[in-house]
């Protein structure tokens, strides 16, 4: 299908784009890599009246790190994480995943505040971000605020972000040598996962196990306890609410969880 008509803008800064969506509001949508929004507008099921592409906006490709973290501009694109040498030193978990997603034309063009964005429960990133206990920083008129991951999603394609805010960073902890794992269950090598596990320094990530990007928090809890890794990985299910389609029943996506949290949590521990 073909979109309705829209209004285009392409700002050469931040703040250009900030004064765009104070301008504009609900009515605009920011375009990045576009792997998101463009399909979705295909479909008309969403008609923005005006498209911001902060795509070639510079400022927001970087990666660094500051501190105890790893600071990445919301235009860092999956390749780049892949390739960055300090993401392979000092968040290892994040380039592997990346590596995960899609083909390589997606993975030049998708970036990781898109990913975040777009608040898919079957994305692999958000996960994630999720497991590494990240924060998302958030830039309008207004100021700027951070926003732990763990508050970040609200629902299915929603977060709490405002009409005028725009995800300028992501900052996850530094886990070093600490060990991780990610483990995808596709039909397919470039299909969104059936159900994916992220799992580092005693934090699991969930992917497509319910409305949001989840924590398996009961998991996490049994494991702080001093259970075993097959015990822990048993309540990997537990309070998640998956979907049901054309490529799995609920109760398949729930023995995969469990399955998948086993094998990461074993790989993660060496």
């Amino acid at each position: 299908m073909i979109p309705v008509g829209f209004e285009y803008e392409r700002p050469h800064s931040v703040e250009g784009a900030l004064t765009l969506l104070a301008e504009r509001g609900e009515d605009a949508k920011i375009l990045a890599g576009g792997h998101s929004l463009l399909p979705v507008m295909k479909l008309r099921l969403a008609a923005p009246e005006v498209v911001i592409d902060i795509g070639k906006i510079a400022e927001l490709r970087y990666i660094r790190v500051d501190g105890d973290e790893v600071a990445i501009g919301a235009g860092a694109r999956h390749h780049d994480l892949e390739s960055s040498s300090d993401i392979g030193a000092q968040v290892p978990l994040l380039g592997a995943v990346a590596r995960t997603v899609g083909d390589p034309q997606v993975r030049h063009r998708g970036t990781i505040g898109g990913s975040l964005a777009h608040a898919d429960p079957a994305s692999d990133l958000p996960a994630a971000v999720l497991a590494l206990g990240g924060t998302v920083v958030l830039r309008s008129p207004r100021g700027e605020r951070q926003v732990p991951i763990t508050s970040f999603y609200t629902g299915v394609f929603s977060t709490v972000l405002e009409p005028d805010e725009l995800i300028v960073e992501i900052r996850v902890p530094r886990t070093g040598t600490a060990g991780w794992a990610y483990e995808k269950f596709t039909r397919r090598a470039n299909d969104w996962a059936i159900v994916g596990v992220a799992a580092v320094d005693g934090r699991v990530g969930l992917v497509n196990m319910g409305q949001t990007p989840l924590r398996a928090s009961a998991t996490e809890a049994a494991l702080a306890d001093g259970a075993s890794i097959a015990d822990a990985a048993a309540l990997a299910d537990q309070d998640t609410d998956p979907p049901a389609d054309m490529a799995a029943t609920k109760a398949y996506r729930k023995h995969l969880a469990k399955i998948l949290t086993k094998r990461a949590l074993t790989t993660a521990a060496g």
